[in-house]
């Protein structure tokens, strides 16, 4: 297929010499466990165990709360200590469930377990994803036994393995690829033994050329599968990016992957159905870099969800100096963290840390209509009509200019000479045509209620 790519888009420095060639190391818990109970996109899982329960290793703490959601499931053995809200990365509350860890990792019966993925049906294989709480591990955290399942009439073409990696710093997919790459290309066959007419293509940036050769040494006698090289460019990972990438096809604000043939799966991910469907053990672990010129040792940690991120960093060495800047994710689109006290969840791919805040530093100032902004958008809308709708918080002509289909991705706030926070902007801007539109579906919703009630009464 050659270079594929996308038009627009950015090349931040990458930062990945710090952790690149660092072998993914072991991390074990010392103190309690904290497992939100949302760790995911739909609705939250209940809880299925209560203060002074033992747990084991496996274990169910959460059920999912319905048709798109996803069970937590305990990675350590010991006891519960208490259910109560706790923060997360982003600042929200969750609802939680506290273990003491008793360090004996005490497993539930035939976990670990080999399994034959060839004697089993689509249907057998959608549950085991499902019952192991395989989310997307990129970030977005889509529960992934709902992409195994189409809505009818919907033909999957394509199953897309996102190994792009594009944000800058993070490495835990790249060492993934390398250390682990039989899990991930096991992990797509599987997936395409659920979709029968699907070809599956794994898509790695250039700068990833050991990746590449790795996984294509170990496809090279599998007919239905691809490894493309894709151009290094930021967000080349992201979905709508990666889709046009490899197969040429538009994906909108409006659409799923489904909707266009495809399935997009990170490579994580597909590690993890091959853990689930192959090796009978649940999704309990993540891989997380560790990066960034204030860490002593940057590295990346095999962890056990519900882990402090505090225990991370110190398994790093800590911190050369204060960072002034902390987040977890990645430069472009990762957030803040107020506190190292919160637990490592599905999603969490990194913490980063730096001496200098480099962006804090820069003044903003007023728009030169440059057009940069322009130029660099993957979604082909226009961010400086945008921000002037923002600031005026007018949110008809924010949708009527197509602003819902920003990506979030940051290109835009990089490049822009006068540092104006137009992603940030976005994001709230778009969190208020979404809180219209469900108010807008709740009104209908009791209007036809209240009519149909109406409408039967004498």
């Amino acid at each position: 297929m050659g270079l594929a790519t996308f038009r627009g888009g950015v090349h931040p420095y990458e930062g990945k010499e710090l952790t690149m060639d660092k072998p993914i190391v072991l991390l074990e818990p010392k103190g309690e466990m904290v497992f939100p109970l949302f760790q995911h996109i739909g609705a939250p899982a209940q809880p299925v165990v209560k203060a002074g329960d033992t747990v084991l290793v496996g274990q169910k703490l959460g059920e999912a709360g319905g048709v798109v959601s996803a069970p937590v499931i305990s990675s350590v053995s010991g006891k519960v200590k208490k259910l109560e809200p706790r923060r997360m990365v982003n600042g929200s509350l969750a609802n939680s469930v506290v273990v003491e860890n008793d360090g004996l990792y005490t497993c539930v019966p035939g976990m670990g377990e080999d399994r034959d993925p060839s004697t089993l049906t689509k249907t057998e294989i959608e549950t085991i994803v499902r019952d192991a709480g395989i989310v997307g591990m990129g970030g977005a955290g889509f529960p992934t036994a709902v992409k195994l399942s189409p809505p009818a009439g919907k033909e999957i073409d394509y199953i897309l393995i996102n190994g792009a990696e594009c944000e800058p710093y993070l490495t835990n997919d790249y060492r993934m690829m390398i250390e682990r790459p039989t899990q991930v290309v096991e992990g797509l066959k599987i997936l395409l033994q659920v979709f029968e007419q699907a070809r599956g293509i794994i898509g790695i940036e250039n700068n990833k050329p050991e990746a590449i050769r790795v996984l294509r040494e170990l496809t090279k006698d599998e007919p239905r599968i691809e490894v493309a090289e894709l151009l290094t460019k930021y967000p080349q990972g992201g979905e709508r990016s990666l889709v046009k990438a490899l197969t040429g096809r538009e994906l909108n604000f409006d659409l799923l992957p489904a909707d266009i043939g495809c399935v997009v799966h990170n490579v994580t991910t597909a590690a993890a159905v091959y853990m689930a469907v192959a090796k009978s053990t649940p999704l309990i672990r993540r891989v997380v870099t560790l990066s960034g010129d204030a860490f002593v040792n940057p590295c990346n940690l095999d962890v056990r969800i519900g882990t402090s991120h505090q225990e991370l960093i110190d398994a790093a060495g800590g911190f050369r100096t204060e960072p002034k800047k902390l987040l977890s994710g990645g430069p472009m689109m990762g957030v803040a963290l107020f506190s190292t006290e919160l637990p490592v969840t599905k999603t969490a791919a990194s913490i980063l840390a730096f001496e200098e805040d480099v962006v804090g530093k820069e003044p903003e100032t007023p728009c030169i209509k440059c057009s940069r902004c322009i130029d660099v958008c993957p979604s082909f809308i226009v961010p400086v009509l945008m921000m002037d709708y923002a600031l005026r918080d007018d949110d008809k002509n924010f949708e009527r200019i197509n602003g819902m289909e920003c990506i979030e991705c940051g290109s835009c706030s990089y490049v822009c000479p006068a540092k104006r926070p137009l992603t940030q902007a976005f994001k709230q801007m778009k969190q208020v045509v979404n809180g219209k539109r469900r108010m807008a579906k709740l009104q209908e919703k009791s209007e036809k209620s209240e009519k149909t009630n109406a409408g039967g009464k004498s």
